[in-house]
């Protein structure tokens, strides 16, 4: 029996699910939870094989908690759902090494496939996916310059980000330029559409 925690915030798709997987045989949900920060300590309550996450979930991301969740209870593997085909979501799940990335729309067959490959050790990215991956360029920003220029879109002012990140005012500064040169941008401003439309955010 593979033991099954879904992580969704919408009550009728968490619902829908559920009553998805428990038709199945050898499927038993153990749990679901609405919000991010719900994963970790109910699947260590529930200790279940695979994690079905909703990419955006309240609090902790799917993919930020998926990576918690993978040290937490390094048994349970991961499936992150997606609505929208972005590129660099499906890379920092690669990245993170994480067990599998499907979108919502895919038929239910497709899921119950993809839990009981994920269950056998193995991995499942939805075509659809990976091919938009391959076609998008690469972000030519650094992961601290990507963090950067992330908190200048949502607002934050480069003190702020300082403090957020532990860095020095200096630096933050300096990444924001450099981020600004390599996106041959003519502002921070100009910078953040840029790198948001290619969804390097």
């Amino acid at each position: 029996m593979i033991r099954v925690l879904i992580a969704e915030d919408m009550r009728i798709l968490r619902d829908a699910l559920g009553a998805i997987l428990a038709a199945e045989d050898d499927i038993d949900v153990v749990g679901a939870v609405d919000t991010g920060d719900a994963i970790v300590s109910t699947a260590r309550r529930v200790r279940p094989d695979v994690a079905v996450i909703d990419i955006g979930l309240p609090g902790i991301d799917g993919i930020d908690a998926a990576v918690e969740l993978s040290v937490a209870v390094p048994a349970c593997r991961t499936l992150i759902l997606t609505g929208v085909a972005r590129p660099a979501n499906l890379r920092r799940s690669v990245d993170a090494r994480l067990d599998g990335f499907m979108l919502k729309d895919a038929p239910a067959v497709e899921l119950v496939a993809a839990i009981r490959t994920i269950a056998s050790g193995g991995k499942v990215v939805d075509p659809q996916l990976a091919y938009v991956a391959m076609d998008a360029p690469r972000t030519p920003l650094t992961e601290r310059e990507t963090a950067v220029l992330q908190r200048t879109a949502s607002g934050a002012a480069p003190r702020e980000i300082a403090r957020e990140l532990h860095l020095s005012y200096g630096t933050v500064r300096n990444y924001l330029a450099s981020a600004v040169t390599k996106l041959g941008a003519r502002n921070r401003v100009d910078a953040v559409r840029i790198a948001s439309e290619a969804d390097w955010l």
